[in-house]
Order: structure tokens, then C-alpha cells, then sequence
């Protein structure tokens, strides 16, 4: 090979790295620039958490049993309301379950994924329920006496994970808890209605915290 031909080789590779440098640089700027442009969006619309409420809760049995064992069975009825003009959410997943002084005593329920439109409204009655449930010593005598006094306080949970959708951008996924305090009464006190033999409905129509 001659020197005139390495040379023409050595500009060739020359140009192959300026060409390779140049793409790189335009690929970084265009993705730096559609980030600020994505970030700018969301820090203009404000995407703000969905709104949950505790509308009202049917119980079929809840019963503690010999040694500490609770039977429990629930309907619930859970509205959402996006509050967002501009942006939707998907719902991905999310489980709703119940707790007695932070301890789970029902089998998760998960509820269909969905999407939520703007300014829309879902309802959703689960089905929660937990057959012989263990508990502790603690909350299986804290439960009797609540039952006794005619009061018992529980918390409807809602764990999950969901989506932003602004226009055709669609967020990554982010993880939702509701919280939903449900007062159940019983005996001279109760304010539910029968609805079938032993279910009682109670009309709770109760704010729920959210956090995302």
C-alpha cells in the first residue's frame, strides 16, 4: 500500500468518528430536550392523586372464635373521582383488603385494571373476606370487647399501582395506598340496615387518605 492510500484510509476513519461523534451528540440533545419538555408538562398540569371514598360497607359474618380465630366477611363499595382536567390514570393494580388494629384480617381482592378519565368516577364493590383468620391474643380480646361495647373500628385498605397518562405520554408506575376508616356497630347501637338474613348494610359515605 502506498503512503498516499494509508493516508486516504486514516481520513476515512477520521471522518467515520466525526460522523459517530456528531449522531451521538444529536441523540443526546434531542432526548435531553424531550425530557424538559415531558418534565415541563407535568410541572404545568400538576397532576393531582385521585379521591377515594368509602360509600358504604355490607358485613355477612364477623365472628372471633376459640383459639383467637376471626371469621369475617365484607361487600364494600369504593368510589374513585379523577380530579385532573388534562391528565388520566390507569389503575394497574390494586388490591383492597381489611385490618383491625394493624393487623390484616382478610384475603386481598384484587380489582380489575382500568382506566380512569378525566374528571371521571369508578365504583367498585369488592368482595373482601378471611375464613379462621389467626389473630393476636392482643386483638382477639381488644375485638370481643369492642363487640360487647357495640363498636368496632376497621380499616379499609386499598393498595396498588398507577399510571399518569398526559396526552400520549404515559408515565412509569407508581404506588397508591388508601386508607378508609369504616365504624361498624352492632347490637342496641347499630345503624346499619338488614338487607338478608344476618348481612348487615351500613352507609358510611367516609373520606379516605390517599397517598401515591
Amino acid at each position: 500500500m502506498t503512503a498516499k492510500g494509508s493516508k486516504d484510509c486514516g481520513n476515512h476513519g477520521k471522518i467515520r468518528q466525526r460522523r459517530l461523534r456528531a449522531f451521538c451528540a444529536c441523540f443526546l440533545i434531542f432526548n435531553f430536550i424531550l425530557l424538559v419538555t415531558i418534565l415541563l408538562v407535568w410541572a404545568i398540569l400538576q397532576p393531582t392523586k385521585p379521591k377515594f371514598i368509602l360509600q358504604d360497607a355490607t358485613v355477612y359474618a364477623f365472628n372471633v372464635t376459640n383459639p383467637n380465630l376471626l371469621t369475617s366477611s365484607f361487600q364494600v363499595t369504593l368510589s374513585s373521582r379523577n380530579p385532573n382536567d388534562k391528565v388520566g390514570v390507569y389503575y394497574d393494580k390494586l388490591d383492597v383488603y381489611a385490618v383491625y388494629r394493624n393487623q390484616q384480617i382478610t384475603l386481598r381482592t384484587q380489582i380489575p385494571p382500568t382506566y380512569q378519565g378525566h374528571k371521571d368516577i369508578n365504583v367498585w364493590s369488592p368482595y373482601i373476606y378471611g375464613n379462621s383468620v389467626p389473630v393476636s391474643p392482643n386483638n382477639a380480646e381488644s375485638l370481643l370487647q369492642d363487640q360487647n361495647s357495640g363498636a368496632v373500628m376497621l380499616l379499609i385498605k386499598a393498595d396498588g399501582r398507577v399510571r399518569w397518562k398526559v396526552g400520549s405520554f404515559i408515565s412509569g408506575k407508581y404506588h397508591l395506598y388508601v386508607r378508609c376508616p369504616a365504624y361498624i356497630t352492632f347490637g342496641t347501637r347499630s345503624t346499619g340496615i338488614e338487607v338478608g338474613n344476618n348481612a348487615i348494610k351500613y352507609q358510611l359515605v367516609q373520606q379516605c387518605s390517599v397517598s401515591v
